[in-house]
């Protein structure tokens, strides 16, 4: 689908880096192509992304038409019908749903053949047009709710068929979807295809983790707060985890999970790029370079995984799925320990943890901290210092420490100080991921996307260890839906130096 606006003040979206150039008009229409608009990503993400810029009031009515590419042979009604749903909730916001879904228009083509792209030009250079846009100046993006095997096909068509027309500051940028191939040798072959035809200044690599707004603040956090500078480091943390679980199983989509697994699905891409920003040195400067230098050189410091510090497991009933192979070799679960070698990180685990079918839904990264050496109060049993940053759902952060019990006995316990969102921010809503990320694409700030070689030296790290998996080296554990996971993951996370607390569970206050 394709949004279009124009740019018609200072101060509206726009990229500030032409502004340096006064023959560059202030106007200038940009187009946001999403193809695959018939498909759930769109249905699920994409549009309702779009609606909320929309009723945010940085996308204007006035401004903005939209436009629908896939290759279903559907009208622009059966389009709006189709993706209704997922924008309205109920009476309270009908009016904009209404206003919205009247800047709908669907075009119908194939991805390798010119004629639907010809059609798609056409339509985006007649709104131009309509809108007094100087050519040149127009600017397309172009998002790929789209399967990776056709994104080199979908890309020759764009640049044979719908680039902008001349350079007077307009620009052409694509957005593609994980996942960015199965290993080094596929990601590498389908980053040259990409490279063959555009620059990686117009290559945006959307992973939605980074749009999160606690993934967001872990660089503020840590380089912003005093007190955290000189504790990030081995001298006084023992081991960090960053864990995935969710409650529910595959749910038919168990032959596309099949064939990618919980490591590629989730730990080689949204976990690792969370690490990245947990353990990276201070950038020179907020800069998106800068920024995206300092997490290839944490990938270029990882050591090979050791089998022996991987568990994975399968969950009883996954091959139950019809579109599931029966001798299905592929993990629902896994714990590992990654290790970085460098002089802050030296000896402290990462511990990777993800899982289907677990007891619980959340994401959180977990510090754990050293004991307290001369233990006079003898509370070492209660628990290490743990600072939790909780990614999803209620987002905290929330500080485990020991404090003296209330009463008349000098006793301790653990307890917590706590940054809950939802309390402390109330009435304050929380962008979804992907509004975040589309207006960064409009904005060209690239800082939240993930670069080639940053890509590259992920799939280094990971594709030694799922080729073992791949040939049947190493077997998944089988464990029962709604529970831990297998026990050897627990006995992974003990051995890696994590000490759990017994006794503690934090409670998301009520408002």
């Amino acid at each position: 689908m394709a949004a279009s606006w124009c740019i018609e003040k200072r101060g509206s979206i726009r990229n500030d880096s032409f502004r340096d150039n006064d023959n560059i008009p202030e106007t200038g229409c940009l187009s946001i192509i999403v193809l695959g608009a018939s498909g759930d990503l769109a249905k699920k993400k994409t549009f309702p992304a779009l609606f909320n810029l929309y009723r945010q009031g940085f996308l204007q009515s006035n401004e903005v038409h939209i436009f629908g590419y896939a290759r279903t042979k559907i009208s622009d009604d059966d389009l709006r019908s189709r993706i209704r749903g997922y924008l309205s909730r109920g009476k309270e916001n009908e009016g904009e749903v209404l206003e919205f879904l009247q800047l709908i228009k669907y075009v119908s083509g194939s991805y390798d053949s010119g004629e639907g792209f010809t059609l798609l030009d056409k339509a985006i250079s007649e709104h131009e047009f309509s809108k007094n846009s100087t050519e040149g100046s127009s600017r397309r993006l172009f998002y790929f709710a789209l399967p990776p095997s056709v994104y080199p096909s979908v890309c020759r068509m764009i640049k044979s068929y719908c680039m902008n027309k001349s350079d007077l500051g307009g620009w052409t940028r694509i957005v593609v979807e994980k996942p960015f191939g199965k290993d080094l040798a596929s990601s590498e072959q389908l980053s040259s295809q990409i490279g063959e035809l555009f620059d990686e200044p117009q290559i945006y690599r959307i992973d939605h983790y980074l749009g999160k707004e606690l993934v967001q603040n872990l660089l503020v956090l840590r380089f912003a707060n005093r007190f955290f500078l000189p504790l990030w480091n081995r001298d006084n943390i023992d081991n960090i985890q960053i864990v995935f679980r969710e409650d529910f199983g595959t749910e038919g989509r168990g032959g596309y999970f099949d064939e990618y697994g919980i490591i590629r699905d989730i730990i080689q891409n949204h976990l690792l790029q969370v690490l990245c920003l947990v353990a990276m040195e201070k950038p020179v400067s907020q800069k998106p370079e800068h920024i995206r230098d300092e997490k290839v050189k944490v990938l270029q410091s990882m050591l090979p995984i050791k089998d022996e510090e991987v568990v994975l497991g399968q969950y009883e009933g996954y091959k139950d799925d019809p579109t599931v192979p029966n001798n299905s070799n592929t993990p629902t679960f896994a714990t590992m320990v990654l290790r970085i070698h460098n002089e802050r990180w030296e000896g402290v685990p990462f511990i990777m943890k993800a899982g289907k079918a677990l007891n619980s839904r959340k994401a959180e990264i977990r510090v754990q901290f050293k004991d307290v050496p001369g233990d006079i109060f003898r509370c070492q049993k209660q628990g290490r210092n743990e600072f939790v940053i909780r990614l999803q759902p209620s987002e905290a952060m929330y500080m485990k420490l020991t404090v003296k019990k209330p009463g008349l006995e000098m006793s301790t316990v653990q307890s917590e100080l706590d940054l809950s969102y939802g309390q402390r921010y109330q009435g304050v809503v929380i962008p979804e991921a992907y509004e975040r990320l589309i207006l960064d694409t409009i904005r060209g700030d690239q800082q939240h996307f993930v670069r080639r070689d940053e890509l590259k030296a992920a799939w280094e790290i990971f594709t030694p260890l799922l080729h073992r998996i791949d040939n049947g080296e190493v077997k998944p554990i089988p464990y029962k839906p709604g529970s831990r996971g297998p026990a050897e993951a627990d006995e992974l996370l003990q051995n890696a130096g994590y000490v759990q607390t017994h006794g503690y569970i934090w409670i998301p206050p009520t408002l």
